[in-house]
């Protein structure tokens, strides 16, 4: 076995890890792959709050799921990291990043400054009588992803690499799951944000990330039904969106879970509707899903109601061989585990 890296996934729930070995290979091995739960508060939208915390759970991570590296890629995809459409007039990408903060002030909602800033090519055309580059403007605040880094530090993990988790998401799944190429819309729904993004052919074209997860319906049914957060998860997962409703004025979990679910569903919708008029000649054919969110019961229907577009869910597996035991963590972790983004991460970037 050559030299492994692990793609860590940080969301507000649970830390993910995923080892791969052979990133470089058209069919990477998946040799392991873990989780362990975080508290409330820990980790608030992406960002790590309580460093500690996460630092002691990163390190029973490693010792429970025995990963041979401490060589990692954090990912990196929540409301304080954008992705912006920008063309750029053609030069050596090093230049290009160079240049960059002299560029795209405008464009952000934070100084440049206080930003760590990358750029992402997707293709060349000629504008105003020159070659012009035409890609993804990438930009975090660095305090943001400071603190992340800090907490895999603290663990005693040495971070090779950030990675924009909605890239990772594109590089396992249209690969995998998604085959036959083509634009597709990838849609991962996790318990506080979900992501957008817009592939062709396996390149990134558009990433947004909208402020509504699944836990938005599970605090919802706590507060109107006044449950205990727990049995408002249950609760969730029971109901879905497939009971019908109460009468009017009738609250009850269905009627909850389908005032919730319409606010994330209409907000995708727009977003697709958003990249369909500003690319008319770049028809979006499908949806794949991932994702905890994505699994509630109807929510796949009801998007592709909405959208008009099939929607199906991704499978990661399908872009790797799975070595025995990762095969068994999975199967003990059950059909929920949200795998996509640290097997991307990791599939990523080869050691």
């Amino acid at each position: 076995m050559g030299k492994t890296i692990v793609g860590v996934d940080i969301s507000a729930r649970e830390i993910r890890a995923a080892e791969v070995d052979g990133a470089l290979k058209a069919r990477p091995s998946l040799v392991r792959y873990h989780t362990v739960p975080l508290p409330p508060g820990a980790v608030v939208r992406g960002e790590v709050v309580e460093a500690k915390t996460v630092a002691s759970a990163l390190k029973r991570l490693w010792s429970t799921g025995k990963f041979t590296t401490k060589d990692i890629v954090l990912g990196v995809g929540n409301s304080r990291v954008l992705a912006r459409e920008l063309s750029m007039p053609k030069m050596p990408l090093e230049n290009i990043r160079e240049a960059l903060p002299f560029h795209v002030q405008e464009m952000l909602p934070f100084p440049a400054k206080d930003a760590l800033l990358d750029f992402y090519p997707i293709s060349e055309s000629n504008e105003g009588g020159g070659v012009v580059i035409n890609g993804l403007l990438v930009a975090a605040l660095k305090s943001a992803v400071a603190a992340n880094v800090s907490a895999a530090t603290m663990a005693g993990l040495n971070t090779v690499n950030v990675d924009l988790s909605p890239f990772a998401l594109v590089r396992v799944l249209q690969r995998g799951g998604a085959r036959g190429g083509g634009t597709v819309a990838i849609i991962e729904v996790g318990a506080n944000t979900s992501t957008v993004v817009v592939s062709s052919n396996g390149v990134p074209q558009f990433v947004r990330i909208i402020p509504n997860g699944g836990d938005d319906l599970t605090n919802a049914l706590a507060t109107r039904l006044n449950m205990a957060p727990d049995l408002a998860e249950r609760t969730k997962r029971a109901t879905g969106l497939t009971t019908p409703p109460g009468g009017p004025g009738i609250v009850d979990p269905a009627t909850v879970a389908l005032e919730v679910t319409s606010t994330l569903v209409v907000n995708i919708r727009d977003t697709l509707h958003y990249y369909a008029t500003s690319r008319p000649n770049d028809v979006i054919s499908s949806i794949v899903l991932t994702g905890g969110g994505s699994s509630l019961r109807g929510f796949r229907e009801a998007l592709s109601d909405y959208t008009r577009l099939s929607a199906t869910v991704g499978d990661p597996l399908a872009s790797v061989a799975l070595g025995r035991t990762a095969d068994k963590s999975i199967q003990a972790i059950g059909p929920e585990a949200s795998l996509s983004v640290a097997i991307g991460l990791a599939v990523g970037n080869a050691a």
